[in-house]
């Protein structure tokens, strides 16, 4: 191994967090079940929630651990509270007093609010030093499809094709879509190629 691979080597982790993502106000519910160091930064863990959803990663995001608010610095962005640089924190330090679950939102439009809960403290080993899905169940719901009310009306029209909307679906997901469609397989696949 050279040097300059070494460098670029993450720290390794103390703890494998095991979290349970799950979509908030969906039925049938939509979740994974992760395997992540905890040294990784929360903009980290944004992109491994982004990867193992399906999402695109296209819109803005936050996380909400305890009272305080994680999200990429936007001096556009109004924010009510606090915002810290998600950047600068990562997993072992802010879920170092017994966090047992967290909220991560993507698109704050749609609103697609995630239950994160702390499922489990693993202890690293060659299997588990990368983040990794376990488990999940069910597709996620397309971008821009207008948060949970929307995602029931898209899955109406487009299971119906005597619906007067199934074309405009159709089309807009680019064909059929299955709502129970997950492969974990293709998850992990893409999980590995993140340069995390």
């Amino acid at each position: 191994m050279s040097t300059l691979q070494k460098l670029r080597r993450p720290p390794f982790a103390n703890h494998i967090y095991q979290f349970k993502v799950q979509l908030e106000y969906l039925e049938p519910s939509v979740w994974r079940r992760l395997w992540v160091p905890d040294t990784l930064s929360l903009d980290k863990l944004d992109r491994v929630i982004q990867t193992a959803m399906g999402w695109k990663n296209i819109h803005l995001h936050a996380f909400m651990i305890g009272q305080v608010r994680y999200a990429a610095p936007d001096p556009d962005w109004f924010a009510r509270m606090e915002t810290r640089d998600e950047r600068q924190w990562d997993l072992s330090a802010v879920l170092a007093n017994g966090v047992g679950e967290f909220i991560y939102t993507y698109d704050f439009g749609d609103d697609w609010r995630h239950r994160i809960r702390v499922e489990a403290t693993l202890e690293p080993s060659e299997k588990n030093h990368r983040p990794l899905c376990v488990a999940g169940a069910n597709a996620c719901p397309p971008e821009d499809v207008g948060g949970p009310p929307g995602y029931s009306d898209f899955l109406q029209a487009i299971s119906d094709p005597a619906h007067p909307q199934h074309l405009n679906m159709w089309e807009r997901n680019g064909g059929p879509f299955d709502p129970a469609g997950f492969d974990l397989n293709a998850v992990n696949a893409a999980l590995r190629k993140l340069r995390l």
